[in-house]
């Protein structure tokens, strides 16, 4: 299944059960936690915030331009901008300067599925992206002074309400993720086969000797040539590959040790250490984090 399937499927399949929504006014310096399995989607009505994941596996979107990154650090929220976490890990949310929000409690039915959406995901610029979704979020949260009692279908209303919201801002990462290939593709034939040989073998203990051999260039000119089509050295490609790799066979179920010895790593501390600076977390921490959204 392509990227773009698995999301779309993603998409249609998500069923969300939203709780009650509030806005809260933050003084400077107060903090927004989101404990671990806490999922919920915030919308900054006005002020600033910053947000810090306890794991770094988020990731950044700037809606209008579409441009996404791995969160390394913290990240600033202005009004207009939302938060989707699926409750996977602690999220803090600290403001500076002060700011009003919107939080929508979220009470997600996982599915095999939803593995291909991210923990949590930053979105600059949301209300100018998604006007309308944007909208709906700055009215959540909002009691109706003139309605003493629920009405009929309040519930179904705000239901749909909230997963539009939910669904425009996953959007807004899914359009980034959609333009993103793997594996990388070129149109020369040598360094499409060493591609594919890191693919097909990747627990191989690949030397750069080897690789440049495969591609019938000298070492310094297939090191050059590689970076020149795909924007990163041999030697972090290989490490790219087995950690896609490693997160396929952790999401299966297989364990560390296994998981560790199938991609060629001397020990498991070694495959530990390079999975955590790579990924952000440990691999039993991603194991746990992700079987839990696939029960």
């Amino acid at each position: 299944m392509t990227p773009s399937h698995a999301l779309e499927r993603a998409f249609s399949r998500i069923d969300v059960s939203p709780g009650h929504a509030w806005r809260q006014r933050l003084a400077a310096g107060d903090r927004l936690t989101l404990a671990r399995g806490d999922a919920a989607l915030v919308y900054l009505l006005g002020g600033e915030l910053t947000g810090r994941a306890s794991q770094r596996s988020a990731c950044a979107v700037d809606a209008p331009s579409g441009a996404a990154a791995a969160i390394a650090g913290d990240r600033t929220l202005l009004a207009g901008d939302a938060v989707v976490s699926l409750g996977c890990h602690a999220l803090t949310l600290t403001s500076q300067s002060g700011a009003e929000v919107t939080v929508v409690p979220l009470a997600l039915t996982p599915t095999s599925d939803t593995r291909a959406l991210p923990p949590v995901v930053f979105v600059s610029d949301f209300a100018r992206a998604e006007p309308a979704a944007a909208g709906l979020a700055a009215h959540l949260g909002i009691p109706a002074p003139e309605v003493e009692s629920p009405r009929g279908g309040d519930g179904t209303i705000c239901k749909l309400m909230v997963t539009t919201v939910l669904l425009s801002a996953l959007r807004a990462w899914a359009a980034t993720a959609h333009e993103q290939t793997w594996p990388p593709r070129t149109d020369d034939p040598f360094l499409a086969r060493v591609v594919s040989a890191v693919i097909d073998d990747p627990g191989r203990e690949w030397s750069i000797d080897q690789l440049a051999a495969l591609g019938a260039m000298s070492r310094s000119v297939f090191a050059a040539r590689f970076r020149q089509v795909f924007g990163t050295s041999p030697a972090s490609y290989v490490t790219e590959v087995r950690m896609r790799r490693a997160k396929d066979l952790l999401d299966a179920g297989t364990g560390v040790s296994e998981t560790s010895r199938a991609l060629g790593y001397a020990s498991d501390e070694g495959f530990r250490r390079a999975f955590r600076r790579h990924v952000g977390v440990a691999p039993s921490a991603w194991r746990a984090g992700r079987r839990e959204l696939a029960v």
